[in-house]
């Protein structure tokens, strides 16, 4: 089986989704199991965007645990959108969050660490049906409150399911058809990595949007997941970062 991780940018319309969709039934044919972990719909001002939600009331700055749950309604929204255009398109899948996710969290609301996974209802569910979406950049703490695990963290939640299920690898779907030698908004000859290690990958996430957020990727070295980072539209061959 395999994770697949679909970032704001390629779920922000039925269009963008529809394309998904397709990355999904070829990963269904190719691997029998996959799951899926999506961000909010689209980045900054849009309107199911993680920064729309949070500025619904000043007061989310004095209830860090009120503003986390808010925050989360964004990949909720998003993971129930893609589960019923799944079921449109004819693939039966299964939404888990909460609880139901077994993605335990501790730390400081915002900046959450996950601190176990137990991946039983996963594995369970892709028994019954075999795509199961998961929300990404939330978890439960030891009281049952979501807590968040910080900007981009629904990368660390795709390959942290990724090493609880001893998945094949973690894709990743971008706006760029794979890892880019510099960034691509102030290099010149810049070109797309066909492969490339952990160590040589981590100075190139040190930048205001990395491709993948960089605690995400440390933790796939320290379990030594492999990755493959490929564009959203592009059907070329994108990178492989492996162990």
């Amino acid at each position: 089986m395999i994770v697949q991780k679909f970032g704001g940018v390629a779920m922000k319309d039925e269009q963008s989704r529809k394309i998904c969709i397709g990355h999904i039934k070829a990963g269904l044919e190719e691997y029998t199991n996959v799951v899926v972990v999506v961000s909010a719909i689209g980045r900054g001002k849009d309107p199911y965007s993680t920064d729309s939600l949070l500025r619904l009331t000043d007061a989310f700055r004095v209830s860090k645990a009120a503003s986390d749950l808010a925050a989360s309604c964004g990949e909720l929204i998003a993971s129930a959108i893609l589960s019923a255009e799944l079921e449109q398109a004819g693939i039966a899948n299964k939404v888990l969050h909460g609880i139901q996710a077994g993605i335990w969290t501790s730390g400081e609301f915002g900046d959450g660490t996950i601190s176990d996974i137990d991946p039983t209802m996963i594995s369970d569910s892709l028994q019954q049906t075999g795509c199961v979406i998961i929300p990404g950049f939330q978890g439960m703490n030891e009281f049952g409150q979501v807590m968040t695990i910080g900007r981009g963290g629904s990368d660390l939640t795709a390959i942290a399911l990724g090493a609880a299920l001893r998945a094949s690898h973690v894709e990743f779907f971008k706006d760029v058809p794979g890892i880019m030698s510099s960034d691509p908004k102030t290099g010149h000859n810049v070109t797309k990595l066909d492969h490339i290690s952990f160590r040589q990958l981590l100075p190139l996430l040190n930048t205001e949007r990395p491709v993948i957020q960089k605690r995400a990727a440390l933790y796939a070295m320290k379990k030594a997941i492999p990755l493959y980072v490929r564009g959203i539209t592009s059907n070329e061959t994108g990178t492989w970062i492996k162990p």
